[in-house]
Protein backbone atom coordinates (compact mmCIF):
# COMPACT_ATOMS: atom_id res chain seq x y z
CA UNK A 1 0.00 0.00 0.00
CA UNK A 2 2.78 2.42 0.95
CA UNK A 3 4.65 1.78 -2.30
CA UNK A 4 1.54 2.21 -4.44
CA UNK A 5 0.79 5.57 -2.75
CA UNK A 6 4.39 6.67 -3.35
CA UNK A 7 4.21 5.58 -6.99
CA UNK A 8 1.00 7.56 -7.46
CA UNK A 9 2.55 10.70 -5.98
CA UNK A 10 5.72 10.52 -8.05
CA UNK A 11 3.66 9.76 -11.13
CA UNK A 12 2.69 13.46 -10.93
CA UNK A 13 5.62 15.24 -12.59
CA UNK A 14 4.90 18.58 -10.90
CA UNK A 15 4.90 17.04 -7.41
CA UNK A 16 8.08 15.11 -8.18
CA UNK A 17 9.70 18.38 -9.34
CA UNK A 18 8.66 20.02 -6.05
CA UNK A 19 10.19 17.20 -4.00
CA UNK A 20 13.44 17.23 -5.99
CA UNK A 21 13.86 21.02 -5.80
CA UNK A 22 12.96 21.10 -2.12
CA UNK A 23 15.37 18.29 -1.28
CA UNK A 24 18.08 20.13 -3.20
CA UNK A 25 17.54 23.26 -1.08
CA UNK A 26 17.65 21.25 2.14
CA UNK A 27 20.94 19.65 1.06
CA UNK A 28 22.35 23.11 0.36
CA UNK A 29 21.07 24.49 3.65
CA UNK A 30 22.61 21.68 5.67
CA UNK A 31 26.01 21.88 3.99
CA UNK A 32 26.18 25.68 4.17
CA UNK A 33 25.24 26.15 7.81
CA UNK A 34 28.86 26.58 8.92
CA UNK A 35 29.72 28.91 6.04
CA UNK A 36 26.58 31.03 6.51
CA UNK A 37 27.21 31.25 10.24
CA UNK A 38 30.70 32.62 9.63
CA UNK A 39 29.40 35.09 7.03
CA UNK A 40 26.62 36.33 9.33
CA UNK A 41 29.08 37.02 12.13
CA UNK A 42 31.48 38.74 9.71
CA UNK A 43 28.65 40.91 8.33
CA UNK A 44 27.62 41.94 11.84
CA UNK A 45 31.20 42.82 12.77
CA UNK A 46 31.46 44.78 9.51
CA UNK A 47 28.38 46.84 10.37
CA UNK A 48 29.80 47.68 13.78
CA UNK A 49 33.20 48.59 12.34
CA UNK A 50 31.78 50.73 9.51
CA UNK A 51 29.45 52.88 11.57
CA UNK A 52 30.67 54.64 14.73
CA UNK A 53 27.01 55.23 15.63
CA UNK A 54 26.51 51.51 16.25
CA UNK A 55 27.68 50.35 19.65
CA UNK A 56 27.60 46.63 20.59
CA UNK A 57 27.12 47.64 24.23
CA UNK A 58 24.12 49.90 23.50
CA UNK A 59 20.66 48.74 24.52
CA UNK A 60 17.14 49.62 23.41
CA UNK A 61 15.84 52.36 25.71
CA UNK A 62 12.11 51.83 25.22
CA UNK A 63 11.66 48.07 25.65
CA UNK A 64 8.25 46.98 24.40
CA UNK A 65 7.73 50.17 22.37
CA UNK A 66 10.40 49.13 19.84
CA UNK A 67 8.59 46.03 18.63
CA UNK A 68 7.93 45.53 14.89
CA UNK A 69 4.51 44.52 13.61
CA UNK A 70 4.72 42.40 10.47
CA UNK A 71 5.98 44.82 7.76
CA UNK A 72 5.80 47.90 9.96
CA UNK A 73 8.58 49.12 12.23
CA UNK A 74 8.89 52.63 13.56
CA UNK A 75 11.74 52.68 16.11
CA UNK A 76 11.08 54.65 19.27
CA UNK A 77 14.69 55.00 20.41
CA UNK A 78 17.95 56.22 18.90
CA UNK A 79 19.66 52.82 19.14
CA UNK A 80 17.04 50.95 17.09
CA UNK A 81 16.72 53.87 14.65
CA UNK A 82 20.44 53.77 13.87
CA UNK A 83 20.41 50.00 13.38
CA UNK A 84 17.37 50.14 11.10
CA UNK A 85 19.03 52.85 8.99
CA UNK A 86 22.23 50.81 8.66
CA UNK A 87 20.42 47.57 7.85
CA UNK A 88 18.42 49.29 5.10
CA UNK A 89 21.68 50.37 3.44
CA UNK A 90 22.48 46.71 2.85
CA UNK A 91 19.00 45.34 2.14
CA UNK A 92 18.30 44.37 -1.47
CA UNK A 93 14.67 45.41 -1.06
CA UNK A 94 15.28 48.62 0.89
CA UNK A 95 12.61 50.58 -1.01
CA UNK A 96 10.09 47.76 -1.10
CA UNK A 97 8.37 45.26 1.12
CA UNK A 98 10.46 44.26 4.15
CA UNK A 99 9.18 41.97 6.85
CA UNK A 100 10.43 43.18 10.23
CA UNK A 101 8.09 41.18 12.44
CA UNK A 102 10.22 38.06 12.88
CA UNK A 103 13.15 39.84 14.57
CA UNK A 104 13.82 41.56 17.90
CA UNK A 105 15.50 44.95 17.26
CA UNK A 106 16.62 45.27 20.87
CA UNK A 107 19.06 42.38 20.22
CA UNK A 108 20.59 43.80 17.03
CA UNK A 109 23.66 45.27 18.77
CA UNK A 110 24.80 41.92 20.19
CA UNK A 111 23.08 39.16 18.16
CA UNK A 112 24.15 38.79 14.52
CA UNK A 113 21.33 36.36 13.73
CA UNK A 114 18.66 38.88 14.71
CA UNK A 115 20.07 41.15 11.99
CA UNK A 116 20.18 38.25 9.53
CA UNK A 117 16.46 37.57 10.06
CA UNK A 118 15.65 40.87 8.35
CA UNK A 119 17.77 39.99 5.31
CA UNK A 120 16.35 36.51 4.79
CA UNK A 121 15.54 35.01 1.40
CA UNK A 122 12.07 33.89 0.38
CA UNK A 123 11.84 30.15 -0.14
CA UNK A 124 9.61 29.78 -3.21
CA UNK A 125 9.45 26.00 -2.81
CA UNK A 126 7.82 26.23 0.61
CA UNK A 127 5.48 28.95 -0.68
CA UNK A 128 4.11 26.71 -3.42
CA UNK A 129 0.54 26.24 -2.16
CA UNK A 130 -0.11 23.21 -4.38
CA UNK A 131 3.26 21.57 -3.66
CA UNK A 132 3.85 21.42 -7.39
CA UNK A 133 6.24 23.17 -9.78
CA UNK A 134 6.43 22.91 -13.56
CA UNK A 135 9.28 21.34 -15.51
CA UNK A 136 10.03 24.77 -17.00
CA UNK A 137 10.38 26.19 -13.47
CA UNK A 138 12.61 23.26 -12.46
CA UNK A 139 14.93 23.80 -15.44
CA UNK A 140 15.30 27.48 -14.51
CA UNK A 141 15.87 26.47 -10.89
CA UNK A 142 18.53 23.96 -11.99
CA UNK A 143 20.33 26.68 -13.97
CA UNK A 144 20.34 29.02 -10.96
CA UNK A 145 21.56 26.28 -8.63
CA UNK A 146 24.33 25.37 -11.10
CA UNK A 147 25.46 29.01 -11.19
CA UNK A 148 25.36 29.13 -7.41
CA UNK A 149 27.44 25.95 -7.10
CA UNK A 150 30.00 27.28 -9.57
CA UNK A 151 30.17 30.64 -7.76
CA UNK A 152 30.93 28.96 -4.44
CA UNK A 153 32.90 25.99 -5.73
CA UNK A 154 35.86 26.93 -3.52
CA UNK A 155 33.88 26.20 -0.37
CA UNK A 156 34.66 22.65 0.84
CA UNK A 157 31.10 22.08 2.01
CA UNK A 158 29.81 22.82 -1.51
CA UNK A 159 32.32 20.46 -3.12
CA UNK A 160 31.08 17.69 -0.83
CA UNK A 161 27.48 17.84 -2.13
CA UNK A 162 28.11 19.08 -5.69
CA UNK A 163 27.70 15.72 -7.45
CA UNK A 164 24.77 14.66 -5.27
CA UNK A 165 22.83 17.81 -6.17
CA UNK A 166 23.64 17.43 -9.87
CA UNK A 167 22.42 13.81 -9.83
CA UNK A 168 19.30 14.81 -7.93
CA UNK A 169 18.24 17.50 -10.40
CA UNK A 170 19.06 15.62 -13.61
CA UNK A 171 17.73 12.16 -12.75
CA UNK A 172 14.17 10.93 -13.18
CA UNK A 173 12.88 9.08 -10.15
CA UNK A 174 11.10 5.96 -11.30
CA UNK A 175 9.11 3.96 -8.77
CA UNK A 176 8.45 0.29 -9.42
CA UNK A 177 5.74 -1.83 -7.84
CA UNK A 178 7.94 -4.82 -6.96
CA UNK A 179 7.49 -8.38 -8.09
CA UNK A 180 9.54 -11.25 -6.76
CA UNK A 181 12.68 -10.23 -8.63
CA UNK A 182 12.40 -6.49 -8.00
CA UNK A 183 13.36 -4.30 -5.08
CA UNK A 184 11.00 -1.94 -3.30
CA UNK A 185 12.03 1.60 -4.02
CA UNK A 186 12.89 4.32 -6.46
CA UNK A 187 15.50 4.36 -9.20
CA UNK A 188 17.42 7.58 -8.59
CA UNK A 189 20.17 7.23 -11.16
CA UNK A 190 21.99 4.39 -12.86
CA UNK A 191 23.49 2.34 -10.06
CA UNK A 192 21.84 4.39 -7.33
CA UNK A 193 18.75 3.14 -5.54
CA UNK A 194 16.55 4.90 -2.99
CA UNK A 195 14.44 2.73 -0.73
CA UNK A 196 10.81 3.53 -0.03
CA UNK A 197 11.74 4.65 3.48
CA UNK A 198 14.41 7.02 2.13
CA UNK A 199 12.00 8.66 -0.32
CA UNK A 200 9.37 8.83 2.41
CA UNK A 201 11.89 10.49 4.74
CA UNK A 202 12.64 13.15 2.09
CA UNK A 203 8.93 13.84 1.62
CA UNK A 204 8.32 14.04 5.37
CA UNK A 205 11.17 16.48 5.87
CA UNK A 206 9.84 18.74 3.11
CA UNK A 207 6.27 18.64 4.39
CA UNK A 208 7.42 19.42 7.93
CA UNK A 209 9.39 22.38 6.54
CA UNK A 210 6.31 23.57 4.66
CA UNK A 211 4.10 23.33 7.75
CA UNK A 212 6.72 25.14 9.83
CA UNK A 213 6.90 27.89 7.19
CA UNK A 214 3.12 28.20 7.23
CA UNK A 215 3.14 28.35 11.03
CA UNK A 216 5.69 31.18 11.04
CA UNK A 217 3.72 33.04 8.35
CA UNK A 218 0.58 32.78 10.47
CA UNK A 219 2.36 33.67 13.71
CA UNK A 220 4.05 36.75 12.24
CA UNK A 221 0.95 37.57 10.15
CA UNK A 222 3.03 37.67 6.96
CA UNK A 223 0.02 36.58 4.90
CA UNK A 224 -3.73 37.00 5.19
CA UNK A 225 -5.65 34.38 7.25
CA UNK A 226 -7.60 33.43 4.10
CA UNK A 227 -4.36 32.42 2.39
CA UNK A 228 -3.36 30.27 5.37
CA UNK A 229 -6.85 28.70 5.26
CA UNK A 230 -6.43 27.88 1.57
CA UNK A 231 -2.97 26.40 2.09
CA UNK A 232 -4.22 24.35 5.05
CA UNK A 233 -7.06 22.98 2.97
CA UNK A 234 -4.64 21.89 0.23
CA UNK A 235 -2.31 20.15 2.71
CA UNK A 236 -5.19 18.43 4.51
CA UNK A 237 -6.61 17.12 1.24
CA UNK A 238 -3.16 15.92 0.20
CA UNK A 239 -2.67 14.08 3.51
CA UNK A 240 -6.18 12.62 3.33
CA UNK A 241 -5.17 10.91 0.09
CA UNK A 242 -1.74 9.85 1.41
CA UNK A 243 -2.13 8.00 4.68
CA UNK A 244 1.51 6.91 4.70
CA UNK A 245 2.53 10.56 5.25
CA UNK A 246 -0.36 11.69 7.43
CA UNK A 247 0.56 9.94 10.69
CA UNK A 248 3.96 11.56 11.06
CA UNK A 249 2.54 15.07 10.56
CA UNK A 250 -0.36 14.99 13.02
CA UNK A 251 1.38 17.09 15.67
CA UNK A 252 2.53 19.72 13.14
CA UNK A 253 -0.99 20.00 11.69
CA UNK A 254 -2.57 20.36 15.13
CA UNK A 255 -0.11 23.10 16.07
CA UNK A 256 -0.85 25.06 12.89
CA UNK A 257 -4.60 24.49 13.18
CA UNK A 258 -4.60 25.79 16.76
CA UNK A 259 -2.73 28.99 15.85
CA UNK A 260 -4.94 29.59 12.83
CA UNK A 261 -8.10 29.25 14.93
CA UNK A 262 -6.72 31.76 17.45
CA UNK A 263 -6.18 34.31 14.67
CA UNK A 264 -9.65 33.68 13.25
CA UNK A 265 -11.22 34.30 16.68
CA UNK A 266 -9.26 37.53 17.09
CA UNK A 267 -10.34 38.70 13.63
CA UNK A 268 -13.99 37.96 14.36
CA UNK A 269 -13.79 40.05 17.55
CA UNK A 270 -12.20 43.09 15.87
CA UNK A 271 -15.36 44.31 14.06
CA UNK A 272 -17.30 44.02 17.34
CA UNK A 273 -14.68 46.07 19.16
CA UNK A 274 -14.91 48.77 16.49
CA UNK A 275 -18.75 48.98 16.61
CA UNK A 276 -19.81 52.29 18.28
CA UNK A 277 -21.66 51.94 21.57
CA UNK A 278 -25.39 52.00 21.29
CA UNK A 279 -25.44 50.53 17.80
CA UNK A 280 -26.40 46.99 16.98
Amino acid sequence: MVLSELAARLNCAEYKNWVKAGHCLLLLRDCLQGFVGREVLAFHRGLLAASPRLDPRATCLTGSRCIPRARQFQPQCQVCSEWKREILKHHTNRNGDIHWGNCRPGLWPMDAWEVAKVIKCRNEIMHSSEMKVSSVWLRDFQRKIQNFLNEFSSIPEIVAVYSAIEQLLTSDWAVHIPEEDQRDGCEYEAGVHLSVSQVNEIEMELLKEKLQEMYLQAKEQEVLPEEISNQLAVVKEFLRKNKDLRTGLTEDMQKLDSLHLQHQKLESKEPEAQTPEGKA
